[in-house]
């Protein structure tokens, strides 16, 4: 549904991101990242849309620390990929989060997955460029 049109989430955004934290299981970690990516990607478009004026800076913490948390806890890959994403656009409007997910991509690469490893090296690609 939310791939469809991801603005159908705004009257329970609030909802959605207090709550995401609690999501442990495998089945359901992987759709909460997928979302928190198609958000930051509606944010971050170039076209207009209701994303883009009713995503607060709470919301946006409160996705970044759960990104975070995916991508150090011992999680799929999945939602780690999506949480990668998801973190470097969204940080490009907060300067801490790049070094942070540098360190953490660079840390974890060897340990992980060759998914993972195509995954990190994209975007460390990107972050070097920006």
């Amino acid at each position: 549904m939310c791939t469809d049109n991801i603005e159908n989430i705004i009257p329970y955004l609030d909802l959605f991101t207090k709550n995401m934290h609690k999501v442990h299981l495998d089945s359901a970690v992987r759709p909460v990242a997928k979302i928190c990516e198609l958000i930051a990607k509606a944010y971050a478009s170039k076209n207009d849309n209701k994303i883009k004026t009713v995503l607060t800076p709470i919301h946006k913490q409160r996705i970044i620390e759960t990104c975070f948390d995916y991508m150090i806890n011992d999680e799929k890959i999945a939602p780690k990929a999506y949480s990668m994403n998801t973190l470097f656009i969204l940080g490009k409007e907060y300067d801490w989060v790049h070094p942070e997910l540098v360190l953490i991509l660079e840390r974890d690469f060897q340990m992980q997955s060759s998914g993972f490893k195509a995954r990190a090296r994209h975007i460390l690609k990107k972050l070097k460029r920006y």
